[in-house]
């Protein structure tokens, strides 16, 4: 048996994670198949049939629960592609890397066949609403693969080593079939080991998503996000194939949000949109995209079918005295 079995071996033990444990086994009969043990590999085979319970097959995922909490919630929410929003407005630079992922993957064979892997873990960073969360959505929905949202509320147990195990089984659970698992605002459990209080516990959770990171190699793409990154574990940014700073919009991104946004209503003739965009104060593209909504509705609300920019201007005014509800995107 080589090393890397060896050690999803243990780890799946470790964690009592049957799936994992299957999953090993099976490949454990088919390598002795390879070299020839077919009376082994049938005796094994056997026995899996007989003595151990079976497993989601693929595109089947489990419902899993966090250890020594039997009525716990599950650890991921599921999403599919073609639920998910994925319309964004990004600058060049940035829309050609997202384009790079979403090409590499739907070349994954060709890119296999020479040895070479396509980008695989994928680490978006920027401040809040810039699109960080929805352009991991982007990503599922361009290459066709269900969201699976890790849901660290179920999965972070208050219980001593715990939480690690439970993030074993996400990434044990992830690679049963395709999928884009989201690891969204990961700082939540990458912060610095050399940072925070409980500092032993941190240290372990840290350390376990770093040897599962590296370790990863699902059949589809992680993407973790973060609003920050100097107080992230450096060395969790050396696992990603990609790091990516989703900036907050310039000029001509702030243009098209508007003009996308109200692309569903008539507005004036002549809007300066320009003129618009540069009367904002360094908004995220959530506040763009809300002051735009709420523009729309004011006029509707007053049985207007068009929108004008004195409906634009009044919600900047709000945006700038803090009246209006900025959102995350």
């Amino acid at each position: 048996m080589n090393a890397k079995l060896l050690k999803r071996l243990f780890r799946a033990v470790a964690s009592e994670n049957p799936a994992g444990l299957r999953k090993i086994a099976d490949a454990i009969v088919e390598g002795e198949r390879r070299v020839g043990h077919t009376k082994l590999a049938d005796e094994l085979a056997g026995i899996l049939k007989t003595e151990l319970p079976k497993t989601a097959g693929p595109g089947e995922l489990r419902r899993l629960r966090p250890l020594g909490a039997p009525t716990g919630l599950p650890f991921f929410s599921r999403t599919a592609p073609d639920e998910l929003p994925h319309h964004m407005v990004l600058a060049p630079s940035v829309e050609a890397r997202f384009e790079q992922i979403e090409r590499e993957y739907a070349a994954r064979s060709r890119l296999h066949s020479y040895g070479f892997k396509p980008r695989q873990r994928v680490l978006l960073y920027g401040p809040p609403g810039c699109g960080k969360t929805l352009g991991a959505s982007r990503l599922a929905w361009s290459t066709g693969l269900p969201l699976l949202k890790v849901r660290f509320d179920a999965l972070l147990s208050s219980m001593f080593g715990e939480s690690a195990s439970n993030l074993r089984q996400v990434f044990e659970t992830s690679v049963e079939a395709p999928s884009l698992l989201l690891l969204d605002e990961c700082d939540f459990i990458a912060r610095s080991r050399l940072h925070g209080r409980d500092v032993g516990e941190a240290a372990r959770i840290v350390n376990t998503l770093l040897q599962l990171l590296d370790d990863y190699d699902p059949p589809g793409l992680l993407v973790a996000t973060t609003n920050i990154d100097k107080a992230l574990d450096p060395a969790i940014f050396r696992r990603f194939d990609d790091v990516i700073e989703i900036p907050k919009p310039g000029p001509g991104e702030i243009v098209r949000l508007l003009e996308t946004t109200l692309s569903a209503i008539e507005t004036e003739p002549g809007m300066p949109w320009s003129s618009i965009a540069e009367s904002l104060d360094n908004p995220s593209a959530a506040d763009v995209v809300k002051l735009a909504t709420d523009a729309a509705k004011a006029a509707l609300i007053c049985n207007r079918r068009v929108v004008t920019e004195a409906d634009i201007r009044s919600r900047i005014g709000m945006l700038k005295t803090g009246t209006g509800t900025h959102g995350e995107a």
